[in-house]
């Protein structure tokens, strides 16, 4: 199994997010990485000794997710922001299946943006659910716990105090306002089209 750490060091200068956020930012990141790792080799360790049943096996299948998650979710918030941001295509299957889930783009915006405001850790997510064919935002409070069956992450934003107290200090919407304008759409149209 072999996990690779990717490289998001592209994304130094962008306005908005300070070069020390983004380089501690990217070590928290290879933490999940270097975990991810460690724990898949532990448990291949422990399952081929046949300590399946112990105490430390059940308790890394735990830890399992939270280093797995949060290497993904982190994978999914860096790939799409930008330097510069990109604009919705008003023409792009995005933006129209935003308009007809929310009512508009503005719609959309708005709850998102709530959603990213909500008290607490986590993450801030536009997600699509293939089965019913349709957008929603949801807040995910922690990296193992809360995430939501067969639902596809679309677009991730990172709300955790690490992603934005240098900057900002407590001053979260200012971090939401500066996030909103670095989202890649072209991003976000690709995992939709891929979904």
């Amino acid at each position: 199994m072999a996990y690779e750490l990717k490289n998001y060091e592209n994304l130094i200068g962008m306005k908005g997010l300070s070069e020390q956020i983004l380089k501690n930012h990217f070590t928290l990141y290879q933490g999940y990485v270097t975990n991810v790792k460690k724990v898949s080799e532990i448990l291949a360790n422990l399952s081929r000794e046949n300590k399946t049943s112990s105490p430390e096996y059940a308790e890394l299948k735990r830890r399992f997710a939270w280093e797995f998650n949060g290497m993904r979710l982190h994978e999914s918030y860096f790939e799409n922001i930008s330097k510069d941001g990109k604009a919705i295509d008003k023409d792009s299957k995005i933006y129209k299946k935003i308009a007809e889930d929310f009512g508009s783009y503005e719609n959309w915006e708005k709850d998102f943006k709530a959603t990213l405001a909500v008290r607490g850790i986590g993450w801030g997510i536009l997600h699509y659910d293939a089965k019913e064919k349709r957008l929603f935002n949801s807040w995910i409070n922690e990296h193992d716990s809360g995430h939501l069956s067969g639902a596809i992450p679309l677009l991730v934003i990172d709300v955790f105090e690490h992603a934005f107290m240098i900057d900002y200090g407590i001053k979260r919407a200012d971090y939401i306002e500066a996030m909103m304008k670095l989202i890649n759409w072209d991003e976000v149209e690709k995992r939709f089209e891929n979904k």
